[in-house]
């Protein structure tokens, strides 16, 4: 994945626009000092067309129902150590119970991942998977803070991260890895340039205060939450800071809070490469010749030929770019993300080979945040800054170099990528808050912790570390066997139902549930 981009999970919006494109008064910082923002009444109005930042596009359309989405402003504080400071705005989108008064739960609220993603955008685009749970429950989401509306982190513009995206991410001598240092300390001046009052406040753990305020806000005695993916770790995180606090919530494909970024960054080269396998064997059994490759090895030896190939001249991609080895690498990992997208990567891969690098290149874009008309949304300033806000590590090429053999091993095809991306937070303007997040919750309600075996970007085996983190008597540990990135929105009726049945009911599964 792009420097920019830590793969620590990546939003699942992405997955969507990618469909759309080969089918075919939220706020910002705000100025004053707050009094007691517990008391405030939010204004629910229609919701406006997303914005640039959030990933542009039309207004939500109503459900199938007519229920409308309505958008509405939180004001919270800029600097949650200084709570009666100057505050920022965060944007937030619900659509109401549709199961009546008697039957309303309260809010359940979601966050989809990143750390990036716009939850003002990407809830109505997901909606449908949640409509069972709209019985009882106001559905929210939200842009964290340094996301989208919510005080948006700017860095580079449109122009600039298109030069930025295209830039060679795996270098293979001095002059290319001296390109690569430059041009992410670039980014990274631009985010502090542009950006350089909000970076050292959109951290995870102040977004998990912003979702206690959120809680008091809506009106609820306790957060029930639904996190997908880095929505985990923020899940995690909040249960830490307020455990009491907890009502029914799910992790779904689940960060492992133990690790470090080179630890995470490594288990990720193994996910995808594992999820890189399992394409190349399902695309080699099914009775009509695989296109792409005779063998499931075959397969990938010719996506390895190809991104070599690539490296040394790039093909035409989507007017005026180019399809480097950087961009088809990152539109390779993007469809392993889901098995509904594995269709795409072998046309993708059929038309690489054939020169015409669009449809990888395209793959790549919906990663990366840009949209058909050449914009950026902020996806990756905000993943940038909350990751470095979070993390205490900072490496250097030495340490890149030290475990390049290492990433190799794990992942011919991702293992130089995702190695050169532990970059990303070099000359960072803001120290790291730890070395990884605490999520121990002793006292909080228990939480659904779902982990995917075959899932590419937050590994299997981070569920099982996420329960023991979060402590005795809370982690409740159900495993899907299946591919793709998250669990609940697959289809499978024995997750959907464990989710269901604790979410609607309170019933809580049996720890070590497997569901197939």
């Amino acid at each position: 994945m792009p420097t920019s981009l830590r793969l620590r999970a990546v939003t699942l919006t992405a997955m969507a626009v990618v469909l759309s494109w080969s089918a075919a008064g939220c706020g910002s910082e705000a100025k004053g000092k707050n009094k007691d923002l517990t008391t405030q009444k939010l204004d629910w109005k229609d919701c406006p067309p997303p914005s640039a930042s959030e990933g542009g596009g039309p207004a939500p359309s109503p459900l199938p129902n007519g229920t409308r989405w309505q958008c509405a402003t939180m004001k919270a504080p800029l600097d949650w150590g200084d709570p009666k400071g100057d505050t920022i705005d965060i944007a937030l989108i619900r659509a109401r119970s549709s199961g009546g008064r008697d039957r309303r739960i309260g809010s359940l609220v979601f966050n989809f991942g990143g750390p990036g993603g716009s939850g003002v955008k990407g809830l109505p685009a997901f909606a449908d998977d949640f409509t069972t749970l709209r019985t009882r429950y106001d559905l929210v989401s939200f842009d964290p803070r340094g996301v989208g509306r919510s005080a948006g982190v700017e860095c580079e513009d449109d122009e600039e991260l298109d030069e930025y995206f295209q830039q060679d991410q795996t270098p293979d001598d001095t002059s290319e890895r001296t390109e690569l240092l430059n041009s992410t300390k670039t980014f990274n001046a631009a985010c502090e340039d542009n950006s350089g009052k909000t970076l050292p406040h959109v951290g995870t753990p102040d977004a998990a205060r912003d979702l206690d305020l959120m809680r008091e806000v809506l009106g609820d005695d306790k957060l029930h939450y639904f996190g997908i993916s880095y929505g985990t770790e923020l899940g995690g995180v909040y249960a830490h800071l307020f455990p009491k606090n907890v009502g029914r919530a799910v992790f779904d494909a689940v960060v492992d809070p133990t690790q470090t970024p080179e630890q995470s960054s490594l288990g990720q080269a193994k996910g995808f490469q594992l999820a890189l396998d399992n394409f190349a064997e399902d695309c080699v059994s099914k009775a009509e010749e695989c296109p792409v490759g005779d063998t499931a090895q075959d397969v990938k030896n010719r996506i390895t030929t190809l991104l070599d190939d690539l490296d040394r001249k790039p093909i035409p991609g989507v007017f005026p770019r180019d399809l480097t080895e950087s961009a088809a690498t990152t539109g390779i990992a993007q469809a392993l993300y889901s098995k509904d997208l594995w269709p795409y990567l072998t046309e993708g891969l059929q038309q690489a080979y054939d020169g015409d690098g669009r449809l990888l290149m395209l793959l790549a874009d919906s990663m990366n945040g840009r949209n058909e008309n050449g914009e950026y949304s902020n996806l990756a300033a905000a993943n940038v800054s909350i990751s470095c806000a979070d993390d205490k590590q900072r490496y250097t090429t030495k340490d890149v170099e030290a475990k390049q053999g290492e990433f190799r091993a794990a992942s011919p095809v991702f293992g130089d990528w995702l190695a050169w991306s532990m970059l990303t937070c070099t000359d960072w303007a803001v120290a790291g808050a730890s070395d990884h997040p605490d999520v121990s919750a002793p006292g909080s309600a228990p939480i659904l912790v779902i982990g995917n075996t075959g899932d590419p970007a937050t590994p299997y085996e981070g569920a099982r570390k996420m329960v023991g983190a979060l402590g005795a008597g809370v982690g409740v540990e159900v495993t899907y066997k299946g591919q793709g990135h998250g669990a609940y929105g697959s289809g499978n009726g024995c997750v959907k139902a464990a989710v269901d049945g604790y979410l609607l009911t309170g019933k809580v599964p049996k720890s070590g549930t497997i569901c197939s």
